[in-house]
Protein backbone atom coordinates (compact mmCIF):
# COMPACT_ATOMS: atom_id res chain seq x y z
CA UNK A 1 0.00 0.00 0.00
CA UNK A 2 1.22 3.23 -0.89
CA UNK A 3 1.27 6.48 1.54
CA UNK A 4 2.41 10.25 0.15
CA UNK A 5 5.47 10.66 1.89
CA UNK A 6 7.62 14.06 1.62
CA UNK A 7 9.95 12.23 -0.98
CA UNK A 8 7.15 10.60 -2.99
CA UNK A 9 6.28 14.63 -3.61
CA UNK A 10 9.96 15.70 -4.13
CA UNK A 11 10.69 12.48 -6.63
CA UNK A 12 7.30 13.87 -8.72
CA UNK A 13 8.68 17.62 -8.52
CA UNK A 14 11.58 17.19 -10.75
CA UNK A 15 10.31 19.91 -13.12
CA UNK A 16 10.54 22.83 -10.08
CA UNK A 17 14.14 21.76 -9.00
CA UNK A 18 12.55 19.13 -6.14
CA UNK A 19 10.93 21.89 -4.62
CA UNK A 20 7.53 21.28 -3.25
CA UNK A 21 6.18 24.66 -1.26
CA UNK A 22 5.92 26.27 -4.62
CA UNK A 23 4.49 23.76 -6.70
CA UNK A 24 1.47 24.29 -8.99
CA UNK A 25 1.41 21.17 -10.77
CA UNK A 26 1.48 17.47 -9.02
CA UNK A 27 1.22 14.29 -10.32
CA UNK A 28 0.69 11.04 -7.93
CA UNK A 29 -1.42 8.77 -10.23
CA UNK A 30 -1.17 5.04 -10.29
CA UNK A 31 0.85 5.01 -6.74
CA UNK A 32 -1.82 2.75 -4.38
CA UNK A 33 -2.27 5.71 -2.31
CA UNK A 34 -5.11 4.70 -0.02
CA UNK A 35 -5.58 8.22 1.98
CA UNK A 36 -5.44 11.66 1.31
CA UNK A 37 -3.14 14.22 3.43
CA UNK A 38 -0.01 15.98 4.17
CA UNK A 39 -0.79 17.78 0.20
CA UNK A 40 -2.55 20.73 2.22
CA UNK A 41 0.29 21.61 4.34
CA UNK A 42 3.11 20.72 1.97
CA UNK A 43 2.26 22.19 -1.67
CA UNK A 44 -0.10 24.94 -0.53
CA UNK A 45 0.19 26.47 -4.22
CA UNK A 46 -1.10 23.93 -6.09
CA UNK A 47 -3.60 24.48 -9.34
CA UNK A 48 -3.52 21.15 -10.77
CA UNK A 49 -3.55 17.86 -9.05
CA UNK A 50 -3.73 14.58 -10.48
CA UNK A 51 -4.60 11.91 -8.50
CA UNK A 52 -6.41 9.46 -10.27
CA UNK A 53 -6.23 5.15 -10.33
CA UNK A 54 -5.57 5.12 -6.60
CA UNK A 55 -7.33 3.78 -3.48
CA UNK A 56 -8.25 6.85 -2.02
CA UNK A 57 -11.47 5.86 -0.10
CA UNK A 58 -12.40 9.69 0.77
CA UNK A 59 -11.97 13.37 0.21
CA UNK A 60 -10.04 14.75 2.47
CA UNK A 61 -7.31 17.30 3.74
CA UNK A 62 -7.74 19.70 -0.07
CA UNK A 63 -9.65 22.35 1.93
CA UNK A 64 -6.12 24.35 2.56
CA UNK A 65 -5.55 24.83 -1.46
CA UNK A 66 -6.90 27.87 -1.97
CA UNK A 67 -5.66 28.29 -5.88
CA UNK A 68 -6.58 24.59 -6.52
CA UNK A 69 -7.92 24.57 -10.19
CA UNK A 70 -8.51 20.93 -10.89
CA UNK A 71 -8.94 18.07 -8.73
CA UNK A 72 -8.51 14.26 -10.80
CA UNK A 73 -9.54 11.88 -8.48
CA UNK A 74 -11.17 9.38 -11.43
CA UNK A 75 -10.43 5.76 -10.58
CA UNK A 76 -10.58 5.69 -6.82
CA UNK A 77 -12.97 4.36 -4.13
CA UNK A 78 -15.29 7.85 -3.32
CA UNK A 79 -18.10 7.18 -2.68
CA UNK A 80 -19.33 10.74 -1.32
CA UNK A 81 -18.32 14.27 -2.19
CA UNK A 82 -17.33 16.15 0.57
CA UNK A 83 -14.55 18.81 2.20
CA UNK A 84 -14.05 20.72 -0.85
CA UNK A 85 -15.76 23.91 -0.19
CA UNK A 86 -12.34 25.51 0.44
CA UNK A 87 -11.18 25.50 -2.83
CA UNK A 88 -12.26 28.40 -3.60
CA UNK A 89 -10.72 28.18 -7.26
CA UNK A 90 -11.72 25.09 -8.41
CA UNK A 91 -12.91 25.02 -11.82
CA UNK A 92 -13.11 21.53 -13.00
CA UNK A 93 -13.63 17.99 -11.11
CA UNK A 94 -12.90 14.60 -12.08
CA UNK A 95 -14.40 11.58 -10.22
CA UNK A 96 -15.30 9.42 -13.46
CA UNK A 97 -15.58 5.79 -12.09
CA UNK A 98 -15.53 6.11 -8.49
CA UNK A 99 -18.47 4.67 -6.07
CA UNK A 100 -20.33 7.64 -5.56
CA UNK A 101 -23.95 6.85 -4.52
CA UNK A 102 -25.04 9.54 -2.13
CA UNK A 103 -26.50 11.87 -5.51
CA UNK A 104 -27.62 14.23 -3.03
CA UNK A 105 -23.81 14.56 -1.73
CA UNK A 106 -23.12 17.13 -4.90
CA UNK A 107 -25.29 19.83 -3.28
CA UNK A 108 -21.56 20.81 -1.13
CA UNK A 109 -20.41 21.99 -4.51
CA UNK A 110 -22.89 24.70 -4.37
CA UNK A 111 -19.83 26.87 -2.54
CA UNK A 112 -17.75 25.95 -5.12
CA UNK A 113 -18.95 29.13 -7.42
CA UNK A 114 -16.07 29.11 -10.20
CA UNK A 115 -17.08 24.95 -11.07
CA UNK A 116 -17.39 24.78 -14.57
CA UNK A 117 -16.94 20.82 -15.45
CA UNK A 118 -18.17 17.83 -13.36
CA UNK A 119 -17.24 14.21 -14.47
CA UNK A 120 -20.12 11.93 -13.08
CA UNK A 121 -19.59 9.12 -15.43
CA UNK A 122 -18.78 5.16 -14.01
CA UNK A 123 -20.34 5.91 -10.75
CA UNK A 124 -23.25 4.01 -9.21
CA UNK A 125 -25.54 7.31 -9.24
CA UNK A 126 -24.60 7.73 -13.07
CA UNK A 127 -27.19 5.11 -13.49
CA UNK A 128 -30.10 6.93 -11.29
CA UNK A 129 -33.25 7.98 -13.52
CA UNK A 130 -33.20 11.52 -14.01
CA UNK A 131 -29.44 11.72 -12.50
CA UNK A 132 -28.52 14.68 -15.07
CA UNK A 133 -31.34 16.99 -14.58
CA UNK A 134 -30.82 16.64 -10.79
CA UNK A 135 -26.92 17.82 -10.71
CA UNK A 136 -27.95 20.12 -13.64
CA UNK A 137 -30.85 21.88 -11.67
CA UNK A 138 -28.51 21.49 -8.27
CA UNK A 139 -25.45 23.58 -9.28
CA UNK A 140 -26.15 26.51 -11.48
CA UNK A 141 -22.71 27.58 -11.85
CA UNK A 142 -21.83 24.02 -14.28
CA UNK A 143 -21.13 24.70 -18.32
CA UNK A 144 -20.34 20.74 -18.72
CA UNK A 145 -21.01 17.47 -17.13
CA UNK A 146 -19.91 14.39 -18.23
CA UNK A 147 -18.36 16.05 -21.36
CA UNK A 148 -21.30 17.54 -22.55
CA UNK A 149 -22.54 21.10 -23.02
CA UNK A 150 -25.25 22.55 -20.42
CA UNK A 151 -27.61 23.93 -22.75
CA UNK A 152 -30.16 27.04 -21.84
CA UNK A 153 -33.38 25.22 -21.94
CA UNK A 154 -32.35 21.55 -20.56
CA UNK A 155 -30.89 23.99 -17.29
CA UNK A 156 -34.75 25.77 -17.49
CA UNK A 157 -36.48 22.06 -17.92
CA UNK A 158 -34.45 20.79 -15.57
CA UNK A 159 -35.79 23.76 -12.37
CA UNK A 160 -38.80 23.47 -13.14
CA UNK A 161 -39.03 19.48 -12.17
CA UNK A 162 -36.78 19.39 -9.64
CA UNK A 163 -39.61 18.78 -7.17
CA UNK A 164 -40.91 15.94 -8.82
CA UNK A 165 -36.79 14.42 -9.44
CA UNK A 166 -35.76 14.96 -6.04
CA UNK A 167 -37.89 12.35 -3.81
CA UNK A 168 -36.94 9.60 -6.52
CA UNK A 169 -33.24 10.65 -5.99
CA UNK A 170 -33.75 10.04 -2.41
CA UNK A 171 -35.38 7.07 -3.06
CA UNK A 172 -32.75 5.45 -4.97
CA UNK A 173 -30.04 6.33 -2.63
CA UNK A 174 -31.81 4.34 0.10
CA UNK A 175 -32.23 1.58 -2.53
CA UNK A 176 -28.07 1.73 -3.01
CA UNK A 177 -27.57 2.86 0.06
CA UNK A 178 -28.93 -0.90 1.53
CA UNK A 179 -27.01 -2.59 -0.99
CA UNK A 180 -23.41 -1.36 -0.16
CA UNK A 181 -24.30 -2.29 3.71
CA UNK A 182 -24.89 -5.93 2.72
CA UNK A 183 -21.79 -5.70 0.05
CA UNK A 184 -19.83 -4.52 3.46
CA UNK A 185 -21.22 -7.13 5.54
CA UNK A 186 -20.70 -10.33 3.47
CA UNK A 187 -16.98 -8.87 2.33
CA UNK A 188 -15.84 -8.03 5.97
CA UNK A 189 -17.43 -11.84 6.72
CA UNK A 190 -15.45 -13.32 3.48
CA UNK A 191 -12.13 -11.30 4.92
CA UNK A 192 -12.41 -12.75 8.38
CA UNK A 193 -12.55 -16.19 6.81
CA UNK A 194 -9.58 -16.18 4.56
CA UNK A 195 -7.47 -14.96 7.68
CA UNK A 196 -8.96 -18.03 9.82
CA UNK A 197 -7.71 -20.33 6.64
CA UNK A 198 -4.37 -18.67 6.45
CA UNK A 199 -3.87 -19.00 10.19
CA UNK A 200 -4.74 -22.79 9.77
CA UNK A 201 -2.02 -22.78 7.07
CA UNK A 202 0.37 -21.55 9.30
CA UNK A 203 -0.25 -23.57 12.49
CA UNK A 204 0.08 -27.50 11.59
CA UNK A 205 -2.63 -28.75 14.41
CA UNK A 206 -6.15 -27.35 14.91
CA UNK A 207 -5.69 -25.73 18.24
CA UNK A 208 -2.09 -24.22 17.52
CA UNK A 209 0.31 -27.21 18.62
CA UNK A 210 2.89 -28.90 17.28
CA UNK A 211 2.97 -32.42 17.23
CA UNK A 212 5.60 -34.93 16.39
CA UNK A 213 4.96 -38.21 14.50
CA UNK A 214 7.44 -40.64 15.55
CA UNK A 215 7.98 -43.00 12.87
CA UNK A 216 8.22 -40.01 10.47
CA UNK A 217 11.29 -38.64 12.69
CA UNK A 218 12.90 -42.35 12.93
CA UNK A 219 12.88 -42.37 8.85
CA UNK A 220 14.58 -38.78 8.78
CA UNK A 221 17.42 -40.29 10.95
CA UNK A 222 17.90 -43.02 8.70
CA UNK A 223 17.72 -41.18 5.66
CA UNK A 224 19.82 -38.26 6.89
CA UNK A 225 22.07 -38.39 4.30
CA UNK A 226 19.71 -37.43 1.55
CA UNK A 227 19.14 -34.47 3.39
CA UNK A 228 21.14 -31.66 2.08
CA UNK A 229 19.37 -32.53 -1.42
CA UNK A 230 16.73 -29.95 -2.22
CA UNK A 231 12.84 -32.09 -2.21
CA UNK A 232 11.69 -31.19 -5.99
CA UNK A 233 8.33 -32.90 -5.80
CA UNK A 234 7.38 -30.76 -2.76
CA UNK A 235 8.57 -27.49 -4.58
CA UNK A 236 6.80 -28.16 -7.70
CA UNK A 237 3.73 -29.31 -6.09
CA UNK A 238 3.45 -25.96 -4.09
CA UNK A 239 4.19 -24.08 -7.29
CA UNK A 240 1.63 -25.57 -8.70
CA UNK A 241 -0.82 -24.93 -6.13
CA UNK A 242 0.02 -21.66 -6.27
CA UNK A 243 -0.97 -21.15 -9.66
CA UNK A 244 -4.25 -23.27 -9.00
CA UNK A 245 -5.26 -20.51 -6.53
CA UNK A 246 -3.84 -17.65 -8.53
CA UNK A 247 -6.14 -19.00 -11.71
CA UNK A 248 -8.75 -19.59 -9.43
CA UNK A 249 -8.72 -16.24 -7.99
CA UNK A 250 -8.89 -14.36 -11.34
CA UNK A 251 -11.84 -16.73 -12.75
CA UNK A 252 -14.14 -16.23 -9.37
CA UNK A 253 -16.67 -13.44 -10.28
CA UNK A 254 -17.23 -10.82 -7.69
CA UNK A 255 -18.60 -7.18 -7.90
CA UNK A 256 -16.79 -3.79 -8.96
CA UNK A 257 -16.68 -2.64 -5.45
CA UNK A 258 -14.25 -0.82 -3.23
CA UNK A 259 -13.61 -4.11 -1.36
CA UNK A 260 -13.29 -5.63 -4.22
CA UNK A 261 -10.20 -3.56 -5.47
CA UNK A 262 -8.38 -3.88 -2.08
CA UNK A 263 -8.72 -7.79 -2.17
CA UNK A 264 -7.54 -7.29 -5.88
CA UNK A 265 -4.57 -5.17 -5.24
CA UNK A 266 -3.85 -7.68 -1.96
CA UNK A 267 -3.62 -10.42 -4.15
CA UNK A 268 -1.43 -8.65 -6.54
CA UNK A 269 1.34 -7.58 -3.51
CA UNK A 270 1.37 -11.51 -2.17
CA UNK A 271 2.11 -12.79 -5.52
CA UNK A 272 4.76 -10.60 -5.70
CA UNK A 273 6.11 -11.17 -2.49
CA UNK A 274 6.41 -14.53 -3.57
CA UNK A 275 7.73 -13.68 -6.74
CA UNK A 276 10.72 -11.61 -4.67
CA UNK A 277 11.31 -14.32 -2.56
CA UNK A 278 11.77 -16.74 -5.78
CA UNK A 279 13.69 -14.70 -7.42
CA UNK A 280 15.94 -14.70 -4.43
CA UNK A 281 16.27 -17.86 -3.66
CA UNK A 282 16.95 -18.27 -7.95
CA UNK A 283 20.13 -15.54 -7.22
CA UNK A 284 21.86 -17.64 -4.81
CA UNK A 285 24.02 -19.37 -6.81
CA UNK A 286 26.00 -22.58 -4.99
CA UNK A 287 30.05 -21.77 -4.66
CA UNK A 288 31.69 -22.74 -7.71
CA UNK A 289 34.41 -25.73 -7.36
CA UNK A 290 37.51 -24.81 -8.77
CA UNK A 291 39.62 -27.68 -6.83
CA UNK A 292 38.62 -30.97 -6.27
CA UNK A 293 38.41 -33.79 -3.13
CA UNK A 294 41.43 -34.85 -4.75
CA UNK A 295 43.09 -31.81 -5.03
CA UNK A 296 43.14 -31.57 -8.80
CA UNK A 297 42.23 -28.05 -10.29
CA UNK A 298 39.36 -27.72 -13.28
CA UNK A 299 39.38 -25.49 -15.94
CA UNK A 300 37.11 -22.41 -15.05
CA UNK A 301 36.24 -18.88 -17.48
CA UNK A 302 33.33 -17.55 -15.89
CA UNK A 303 33.89 -14.06 -16.64
CA UNK A 304 33.99 -15.65 -20.25
CA UNK A 305 36.66 -13.70 -21.33
CA UNK A 306 39.03 -14.70 -24.83
CA UNK A 307 42.66 -15.89 -24.03
CA UNK A 308 45.42 -17.55 -25.24
CA UNK A 309 48.26 -19.24 -24.20
CA UNK A 310 51.87 -19.64 -25.40
CA UNK A 311 54.27 -22.48 -24.55
CA UNK A 312 57.89 -22.00 -25.54
CA UNK A 313 60.79 -24.03 -24.02
CA UNK A 314 61.30 -21.18 -21.08
CA UNK A 315 57.90 -19.87 -20.16
CA UNK A 316 54.52 -20.24 -20.39
CA UNK A 317 52.63 -17.03 -21.26
CA UNK A 318 49.20 -16.45 -20.49
CA UNK A 319 47.41 -13.42 -22.49
CA UNK A 320 43.85 -12.38 -21.03
CA UNK A 321 41.49 -10.22 -23.25
CA UNK A 322 40.43 -8.33 -20.07
CA UNK A 323 37.89 -5.56 -20.23
CA UNK A 324 39.82 -2.07 -21.64
CA UNK A 325 38.22 -0.14 -19.43
CA UNK A 326 37.77 -1.97 -16.35
CA UNK A 327 40.13 -1.17 -12.87
CA UNK A 328 43.46 -2.72 -12.33
CA UNK A 329 42.28 -2.90 -8.53
CA UNK A 330 39.22 -5.32 -9.47
CA UNK A 331 41.50 -7.94 -11.11
CA UNK A 332 43.21 -10.43 -8.71
CA UNK A 333 46.11 -12.94 -10.05
CA UNK A 334 47.64 -15.81 -8.16
CA UNK A 335 50.11 -18.67 -9.54
CA UNK A 336 50.48 -21.79 -8.56
CA UNK A 337 53.40 -24.42 -9.68
CA UNK A 338 50.41 -26.32 -11.85
CA UNK A 339 47.73 -23.52 -12.27
CA UNK A 340 47.00 -20.21 -12.70
CA UNK A 341 44.12 -18.13 -11.09
CA UNK A 342 42.59 -14.60 -12.14
CA UNK A 343 39.67 -13.30 -10.43
CA UNK A 344 37.95 -10.62 -12.59
CA UNK A 345 35.80 -8.76 -10.55
CA UNK A 346 34.66 -11.56 -7.92
CA UNK A 347 34.52 -14.50 -11.16
CA UNK A 348 37.34 -16.98 -11.16
CA UNK A 349 39.13 -17.59 -13.96
CA UNK A 350 41.46 -20.88 -13.82
CA UNK A 351 43.66 -23.07 -16.17
CA UNK A 352 45.87 -25.68 -15.80
CA UNK A 353 49.10 -25.52 -16.84
CA UNK A 354 50.85 -27.75 -19.31
CA UNK A 355 53.96 -27.56 -17.46
CA UNK A 356 55.58 -26.61 -13.90
CA UNK A 357 56.21 -23.05 -13.15
CA UNK A 358 58.17 -20.89 -10.63
CA UNK A 359 55.24 -18.51 -9.18
CA UNK A 360 57.75 -16.47 -7.22
CA UNK A 361 59.60 -15.39 -10.47
CA UNK A 362 56.32 -15.22 -12.29
CA UNK A 363 55.47 -11.71 -13.86
CA UNK A 364 51.90 -9.99 -14.60
CA UNK A 365 51.39 -6.50 -16.31
CA UNK A 366 48.56 -5.22 -18.21
CA UNK A 367 48.43 -3.05 -21.97
CA UNK A 368 47.92 0.58 -21.45
CA UNK A 369 46.10 0.41 -24.56
CA UNK A 370 44.43 -2.75 -24.91
CA UNK A 371 44.38 -3.53 -21.59
CA UNK A 372 45.16 -7.24 -21.56
CA UNK A 373 46.53 -8.60 -18.75
CA UNK A 374 49.83 -10.89 -19.64
CA UNK A 375 51.06 -13.43 -17.04
CA UNK A 376 54.59 -14.56 -17.93
CA UNK A 377 55.78 -17.43 -16.10
CA UNK A 378 58.64 -19.30 -15.99
CA UNK A 379 59.54 -22.98 -16.65
CA UNK A 380 61.15 -25.56 -13.58
CA UNK A 381 64.16 -27.03 -14.72
CA UNK A 382 63.90 -30.61 -13.12
CA UNK A 383 60.31 -31.82 -12.54
CA UNK A 384 60.09 -31.69 -8.43
CA UNK A 385 58.48 -34.67 -6.86
CA UNK A 386 57.26 -35.26 -3.21
CA UNK A 387 59.31 -36.69 -0.36
CA UNK A 388 62.68 -38.03 0.43
CA UNK A 389 63.06 -40.34 -2.90
CA UNK A 390 63.09 -36.60 -4.56
CA UNK A 391 65.92 -34.87 -2.85
CA UNK A 392 67.65 -38.89 -3.38
CA UNK A 393 67.50 -38.31 -7.17
CA UNK A 394 68.76 -35.00 -7.35
CA UNK A 395 71.33 -35.88 -5.66
CA UNK A 396 72.36 -38.91 -7.86
CA UNK A 397 71.85 -36.21 -10.94
CA UNK A 398 74.30 -33.97 -9.76
CA UNK A 399 76.70 -36.36 -9.19
CA UNK A 400 76.69 -37.90 -11.90
CA UNK A 401 77.03 -34.50 -13.94
CA UNK A 402 79.91 -33.99 -11.75
CA UNK A 403 81.60 -37.23 -12.60
CA UNK A 404 80.62 -36.41 -16.64
CA UNK A 405 82.42 -33.02 -16.30
CA UNK A 406 85.44 -34.46 -14.43
CA UNK A 407 85.95 -37.50 -16.86
CA UNK A 408 85.70 -34.86 -19.85
CA UNK A 409 88.64 -32.85 -18.25
CA UNK A 410 90.96 -35.44 -17.70
CA UNK A 411 90.57 -36.42 -21.54
CA UNK A 412 90.57 -33.30 -23.18
CA UNK A 413 92.76 -32.97 -26.47
CA UNK A 414 94.53 -30.09 -27.47
CA UNK A 415 94.42 -28.92 -30.98
CA UNK A 416 98.33 -29.11 -32.69
CA UNK A 417 98.68 -26.83 -36.10
CA UNK A 418 100.97 -28.07 -38.36
CA UNK A 419 102.42 -24.84 -40.03
CA UNK A 420 103.55 -26.88 -43.07
CA UNK A 421 100.11 -27.95 -43.97
CA UNK A 422 98.66 -24.65 -43.47
CA UNK A 423 100.25 -21.40 -44.31
CA UNK A 424 99.20 -18.39 -42.71
CA UNK A 425 99.56 -14.99 -44.15
CA UNK A 426 102.02 -12.22 -42.81
CA UNK A 427 100.35 -9.93 -41.08
CA UNK A 428 102.98 -7.05 -40.73
CA UNK A 429 103.27 -7.21 -44.36
CA UNK A 430 99.37 -6.73 -45.01
CA UNK A 431 99.58 -2.77 -44.96
CA UNK A 432 102.68 -1.29 -46.82
CA UNK A 433 104.64 1.81 -45.50
CA UNK A 434 105.49 4.17 -48.38
CA UNK A 435 108.75 5.17 -48.70
CA UNK A 436 109.52 8.90 -48.13
CA UNK A 437 111.01 10.83 -51.08
CA UNK A 438 112.17 14.85 -50.19
CA UNK A 439 110.27 17.26 -52.40
CA UNK A 440 112.13 18.87 -55.09
CA UNK A 441 112.76 22.72 -55.16
CA UNK A 442 111.38 24.38 -58.30
CA UNK A 443 113.78 25.95 -60.13
CA UNK A 444 113.32 29.55 -60.98
CA UNK A 445 112.69 30.02 -64.77
CA UNK A 446 115.22 32.42 -66.85
CA UNK A 447 113.50 34.51 -68.93
CA UNK A 448 116.17 35.61 -71.57
CA UNK A 449 116.77 39.36 -71.83
CA UNK A 450 117.94 41.63 -75.33
CA UNK A 451 121.16 41.51 -73.70
CA UNK A 452 121.85 37.93 -73.60
CA UNK A 453 124.45 36.98 -76.47
CA UNK A 454 122.24 33.50 -77.38
CA UNK A 455 118.94 36.05 -77.74
CA UNK A 456 116.87 35.78 -80.99
CA UNK A 457 114.55 38.84 -82.05
CA UNK A 458 111.92 36.73 -84.60
CA UNK A 459 109.51 39.86 -86.07
CA UNK A 460 106.68 37.00 -86.50
CA UNK A 461 106.42 36.54 -82.68
CA UNK A 462 104.32 39.07 -80.86
CA UNK A 463 105.98 40.67 -78.14
CA UNK A 464 105.57 39.55 -74.68
CA UNK A 465 103.46 42.17 -72.06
Amino acid sequence: MGWITEDLIRRNAEHNDCVIFSLEELSLHQQEIERLEHIDKWCRDLKILYLQNNLIGKIENVSKLKKLEYLNLALNNIEKIENLEGCEELAKLDLTVNFIGELSSIKTLKHNIHLKELFLMGNPCATFNHYREFVVATLPQLKWLDGKEIEPSERIKALQDYSVIEPQIREQEKDHCLKRSKLKEEAQRKHQEEDKNEDERSNPGSDGHWYTDINATLSSLESKDHLQAPDMQEYNTKKLDESEDDLEFWNKPCLFTPESRLETLRHMEKQRKNQEKLSEKKKVKPPRILITGNGNALNVNEPKIDFSLNDNEKQIILDLAVYRYMDTSLIDVDVQPTYVRVMIKGKPFQLVLPAEVRPDSSSAKRSQTTGHLVICMPKVGEVITGGQQAFKSMKTTSDKSREQTNARSKHMEKLEVDPSKHSFPDVTNIVQEKKHTPRRRSEPKVIPSEEDPTFEDNPDVPPLI
